[in-house]
């Protein structure tokens, strides 16, 4: 049995009318005349089969039926009203869910002021963090999984998302504590040319694979990847281990392992820190992070 549709208009009267328990204040709290206001209740009526207001001798008064709509009509126009609420404050970006993606090594240098700027701007937002390397974020974006990436070196030439710098970090050379060159305050870059590297895979950061094979080809010569790990304190673990050395975002240096050593590479040489989201994405969400974030595009 289909249930009858009630306009939202007769149960805001109604209430109205229950309140006041007379015609001429209800229709003067509604700003209607009154004739339209009883026009309302009786097509409420008609639509329950019962009265719900009695008018004997000019006294208004709510019938049994009347008495047991009463609650119900106030609980659906104030859930109307909190979902209306709810869904204008999602719209304006005020509430809702924003899913991030992010390098692991940025947990250590731009997340953690990121998101203490962006709770305490929406207090309302929920944000659900998903720890994951370049390659995965820019799928997980495209398949729409997550809202917005936090990646080091994005690629160029892409038409569908989008990207704006928010920090540049130096780079540096991860060597094991006994190598000679842990000795020196800076490496030069062709320094490390008969070394092998230990390096997340190309696959999982394109850009920064490419970015230190750059410094390497600067330097006059072709970085030999000896050894791959899928997260920068493997890599350092590695490196402390003896099996290769490596060069790395640093925001590394604050993971703090025996047997390990940090020093400045030269010529002094940056990676790009960037934020990416779809081209064309009309969540408010992104754009209150970008605003939050103050990225320079």
């Amino acid at each position: 049995m289909d249930r009858p549709e009630l306009p939202i208009s007769q149960l805001h009267a109604f209430t109205v009318l229950a309140e006041e328990l007379h015609f001429g204040r209800a229709a003067a709290r509604l700003g209607i005349a009154q004739p339209p206001l009883s026009q309302q209740i009786r097509r409420l009526e008609t639509t329950v089969g019962h009265r719900l207001l009695s008018r004997d001798s000019g006294r208004v008064a709510l019938t049994p039926a009347g008495r047991e709509l009463l609650p119900v009509a106030r609980r659906v126009l104030g859930g109307l009203a909190d979902g209306l609420a709810a869904a204008r404050a999602v719209g304006e970006g005020r509430a809702g869910r924003l899913r991030i993606g992010f390098a692991a090594s940025l947990a250590l240098t731009v997340l953690p002021g990121l998101l203490r700027e962006f709770r305490d701007r929406y207090p309302g937002v929920l944000l659900d963090i998903a720890e994951m390397t370049t390659g995965p974020q820019l799928d997980a974006l495209r398949e729409g999984s997550i809202d917005v990436g936090l990646l080091r070196e994005p690629p160029g030439g892409l038409t569908d998302l989008l990207f704006a710098t928010v920090d540049e970090e130096r780079f540096v050379a991860v060597l094991p504590s006994s190598h000679p060159l842990a000795a020196r305050s800076s490496v030069p870059m062709e320094a490390l040319a008969a070394e092998g590297f230990v390096l997340l895979p190309r696959d999982q950061g394109p850009g920064l694979f490419d970015r230190i094979a750059g410094l390497c080809a600067a330097a006059g010569f072709t970085m030999r990847v000896s050894q791959h790990a899928v997260e920068w304190l493997t890599v350092c673990a590695l490196v402390g281990a003896g099996l290769g050395v490596s060069v790395a975002p640093a925001g590394i240096e604050r993971v703090r392992l025996d047997g390990v050593a940090f020093r400045a590479v030269e010529p002094t040489a940056r990676t790009r820190v960037a934020v990416a989201w779809r081209a064309g994405d009309e969540n408010p969400l992104v754009a209150r992070l970008l605003s939050a974030v103050g990225p320079t595009r």
